[in-house]
Formats: structure tokens, sequence, C-alpha cells
């Protein structure tokens, strides 16, 4: 068990690939204004370093997070006047770091274990990609203490088809890690004591691809998601005509001609 004063978030780097742990376990990992501030500054250290070429977001103990810590959320309830400022600046926060996740150049990778609920579910969602153990459970819950999970809407319903959403949402009935992946909320349910292994093989054969690439990919994926069929066309054959100029596109098709391994060189 981590010492009461130990990092709400716990940062470590195995090769190419860091892992940042959300480090409340007692209280199932929800997420405090401190933490919302610390996770979306982490996203922002690893996209800018060069020798991190894939994240991973977990959470220590038996969940993965639940959501808003409640009780800050109730400390502030008092004050009418602070209290709508610090609501304010708090979801703000929340969805500063969701923006972040999907700037990121690196793809970001959940390992879900237990409860993803609310701004839990969010973080899932808007992750570029889930793996989750067999007992992981996923819910919207805000409807059954009166708040609806507004801000774990728009990452859910980009993750999951609208009546999917719409029942989590309406119902705040979570759903199981099989659920999960049928509906689109997650790539991949594995054994509860194979999360982490799976986690990490899915990391390392990402990481394994040109960073200078998987920057490009990514964000052209979320620019074209928003985007029109024909602006998307548009829009994904410049990134396609700009991304085979580089050294790296290069690279790897001779290297794939020549049936040898490619040398990333990220230009």
């Amino acid at each position: 068990m981590p010492m009461t004063d130990s990092p709400a978030l716990l940062s470590a780097q195995d090769g190419p690939i860091r892992r940042l742990t959300l480090n409340r376990p007692q209280q199932r990992n929800a997420l405090t204004a401190a933490l919302l501030g610390d996770i979306q500054d982490a996203i922002v250290k690893l996209g800018a370093d060069e020798s991190v070429h894939v994240g991973v977001i977990a959470g220590a103990g038996s969940a993965f997070c639940a959501g808003h810590d409640l009780g800050e959320l109730k400390n502030h309830a008092q004050d009418a006047d602070l209290g709508e400022k610090f609501y304010h600046d708090l979801f703000q926060a929340c969805s500063a770091l969701m923006l972040a996740i999907t700037q990121c150049p690196k793809p970001i990778i959940a390992q879900v274990q237990g409860i993803a609920t609310a701004a839990g579910c969010q973080l899932v969602a808007t992750c570029d990609l889930a793996v989750a153990g067999a007992s992981a459970r996923f819910a919207t819950p805000g409807v059954h203490i009166g708040l609806f999970c507004s801000t774990p809407m728009v990452a859910l319903t980009r993750a999951v088809g609208r009546k999917k959403a719409m029942e989590m949402l309406f119902t705040g009935d979570a759903i199981s890690a099989d659920e999960a992946q049928q509906c689109g909320l997650i790539n991949t349910v594995v054994a509860d004591e194979k999360l982490e292994q799976a986690t990490l093989e899915l990391a390392t054969k990402i990481a394994a691809k040109s960073p200078l690439t998987l920057a490009i990919g990514k964000a052209a994926f979320y620019e074209q998601i928003s985007l029109g069929l024909a602006d998307a066309y548009d829009a994904a054959s410049d990134v396609m005509a700009c991304n085979m100029l580089t050294q790296d596109a290069n690279e790897g098709i001779d290297a794939f001609l020549a049936k040898r391994p490619p040398v990333w060189r990220g230009v």
C-alpha cells in the first residue's frame, strides 16, 4: 500500500514506453483538480520527449478510475460563487486533459482494471487505444446522483454508437468489458492476470513503428474524423502526399522491398 504522501501520479519508463499510473488506490484513483493537472503535464512532457514512442495510462490498486473526486466536489458546494468558479475551472481542466491526450503526438493506451466510471470512463474513451481485464466495468453513472455525465458524454459519443451512448448516459448502468469491446469503447479484453502483459505487448508493437509516422497518422485521424466525407478525403490525401516525402517513408518502402527491418530516423 502506498504511503499517504506518495505522489498521486507515478511515472516510469521501460524503453520507449512511458507508463503513467494514477496512484490514489484507496479513493479508486478518483480525479482531483491537482491530479488532472499532473496528468496533463505528464502527457505534454511525454509528447515532447523523443525517447518516448508510446504512453500507457494505468491505475494503482483494484480500480482504473472512479471519475471525479466527489468529496472535493462536495467541499466546494457551500459557497455558491466560489463553488461555481471551482466547478467551471475543474471541468475545463478535465476537458483540457482530454484534448491534450488527443493532441499528443504519441499513441496513448489505457490499461483498465476494475471500474472506469464517469470521468474515468471518459478517460478510457479518450485514449487512442484501450486494453481491459475481463472483470473491468464501465459506466457513466452521474444520473444516479443528479449529475448528468455531460463531459464524459463528449468522448463516449465519439467512441461508441449513439444509441449505446444514450443508454449508458440515461441509465447509468455499468457494462462489462466484453460489451465495451463490442460497442467500440475498448479494443481488447484479456484475463485480469494478463492485463499488464497484454498492454505492454500492444505498446511494444506500436513503439517499433516510425514515431514520425505515428505522429502524422494520429494528427490526421483526429482531423479527418470531424469532417465530411469529401473534406476528409482531401485532408487525408494531403497528409499522404506529405508523408511520402519523409525519409522514414522512403526507408520503410526500401526496407520492405529489400526484405530487411527498417531503421527509422524520425524525419
